[in-house]
């Protein structure tokens, strides 16, 4: 059914567009901060990120070079999804793998590009798959799960439509774009079937095992910070933590001594730091997020305490 414009929803649109608009949004590719030889991941792991960065690597001399392309049309499009805890190194995967193919990398966070103005978020996305193709760079999709998620099937606002637009931009210019994209996610349960569909790889990202977690003890307990921490004790008591878990610890247990004036790191302050990282996990898990339907009335109540009109829309 469709609204009704009154002549009150024009004076607001009228009003709506003397307002300042958000700037521009530019994207700048960096260069990226890890190599393979940096990151410490479970061996299977990085075999798979590695076979699929080779296929980048190799995709011109196959495709161009071969002719490939002649009959393999949409095979060039290539995109990998790294999944799984935080803190596992999803996004240092994806700086390394920038790195291995000699590129730099644009990193997008839905944050960065979402806009309170109807119709502006999908712009940004365009923006940025734009920079990336003409900076030649790796386009990464940090927190992806806020844009690949579920679109809305029964919309009933101007948010819902807004979403649905923004889905199905992306998905145009993922089916569009013949190159290298990486998604990075701790939610692949949010991520709508169609966009699983596109992506041709899907890497769990797990929390480390016991050689990999004695590899990153060793790698932040530095030969230079003096120490009594047993590394193989460390590694075997405690196992579900991540990499980002133990950097953490090693360092709040490095300011400890020193602020106590002690001259080594003990290693009762790294068993402290661990036990506060598990605990609070643990409280974290037991947090519910009760959901609940809210009016029309209610939401449109909201934007007119915040000063703000909702756009008229179909219904």
């Amino acid at each position: 059914m469709w609204k009704r414009i009154t002549p009150e929803d024009e004076k607001a649109a009228a009003e709506e567009t003397k307002k300042p608009k958000e700037p521009p949004i530019e994207f700048f590719p960096e260069e990226p901060k890890y190599s393979f030889d940096e990151i410490i991941l479970p061996q299977a792991v990085k075999d798979k990120i590695l076979d699929v960065a080779n296929y980048a690597e190799n995709s011109k001399k196959v495709f161009e070079e071969w002719g490939l392309q002649k009959v393999f049309k949409q095979s060039k499009r290539i995109g990998i999804n790294l999944y799984g805890a935080p803190g596992t190194g999803k996004t240092m995967a994806a700086h390394a793998i920038a790195k291995h193919l000699g590129r730099k990398i644009l990193a997008v966070n839905y944050a960065d590009i979402e806009s309170k103005y109807v119709g502006e978020t999908p712009k940004n996305i365009r923006k940025a798959f734009e920079a990336a193709k003409a900076t030649n760079s790796i386009l990464f999709f940090d927190e992806a799960d806020a844009i690949l998620s579920k679109r809305v099937t029964n919309m009933s606002s101007a948010t819902d439509v807004s979403v649905n637009q923004t889905r199905s931009v992306m998905l145009m210019l993922m089916n569009d774009y013949q190159d290298f994209v990486i998604f990075a996610t701790n939610f692949i349960s949010n991520f709508d079937p169609a966009f699983m569909r596109r992506i041709s790889t899907h890497i769990e990202f797990t929390l480390p095992d016991l050689e990999c977690r004695k590899k990153l003890w060793r790698y932040y307990i530095l030969p230079t910070m003096p120490n009594n921490i047993d590394i193989d004790e460390l590694a075997e008591k405690y196992d579900e933590i991540s990499g980002s878990d133990i950097s953490n610890a090693v360092l709040m247990a490095a300011f400890k001594a020193a602020r106590l004036n002690c001259d080594i790191v003990e290693k009762n302050f790294v068993f402290e730091a661990i036990e506060e990282t598990i605990a609070s996990k643990n409280a974290n898990a037991g947090v519910t997020v009760e959901k609940r339907v809210v009016s029309e009335e209610y939401v449109k109540e909201k934007f007119e305490k915040h000063g703000k009109n909702l756009p008229a829309t179909e219904k």
